[in-house]
């Protein structure tokens, strides 16, 4: 019982913040999407790019149910790195419709197996893994990337939240101004205090 409410409740969480990470692209230009706002060039369409690839090795050869779809491999180090950007070659439909496809692959495999399933994940210190062991990795690693693409949409054009619904600016740009002021003043006087005041 608590098996299948454990695998069906990390699959629901998982299955939600998928959708996150495709509003965050809704609406924006291809530059908006493609363009590095990062010093390491993070942008919005490489994390879906990068969660792609990944969601489809984790719950795909993991698991002896490989995506059927060609991929780098993960262990060929020309390619590191190349998973986290799109080029201009690659386009935003082809990027999303193959991150809708894992999603399609994914959820067949965990429908299919107990959440006790055993699987072996290579690059892993300790490889033998079950189901449950990558559907919370996979719910955290998905929801590290959502985080990051809340900070990249609102440096795009200021949205925030998980959905158009929730999208609109509550406030104005004067209430933002003040608000950034009233933060760097109390960062400002956190650090010319002596390290004394600062404890509880």
């Amino acid at each position: 019982m608590i098996d299948d409410f454990a695998k069906e409740y990390l699959h629901g969480d998982l299955r939600e913040v998928r959708e996150v990470m495709l509003w965050k692209l809704e609406g924006l230009g291809e530059y908006e999407i493609r363009r590095p706002l990062t010093p390491t060039g993070t942008n919005l369409l490489g994390l879906v790019k990068h969660l792609s690839l990944w969601e489809s090795r984790y719950f795909g050869e993991v698991f002896g149910r490989p995506f059927p779809e060609p991929l780098p491999r993960w262990d060929d180090p020309g390619q590191r790195g190349a998973d986290m950007w799109a080029t201009e070659h690659e386009t935003r439909e082809e990027v999303i419709g193959r991150y809708r496809r894992v999603w399609e692959h994914s959820d067949a495999t965990i429908a299919a197996l107990a959440v006790d399933s055993p699987g072996h994940v290579p690059w892993w210190p300790r490889p033998q893994v079950m189901l449950f062991n990558v559907l919370v990795h996979m719910l955290t690693e998905t929801s590290r990337h959502a985080g990051h693409a809340d900070i990249l949409r609102e440096q795009a054009d200021g949205s925030t939240g998980v959905a158009a619904d929730y999208a609109t600016q509550r406030h104005d740009a004067a209430f933002w101004e003040a608000r950034r002021g009233q933060i760097e003043q109390a960062a400002t006087a956190a650090v010319a205090k002596p390290d004394h005041d600062l404890r509880p």
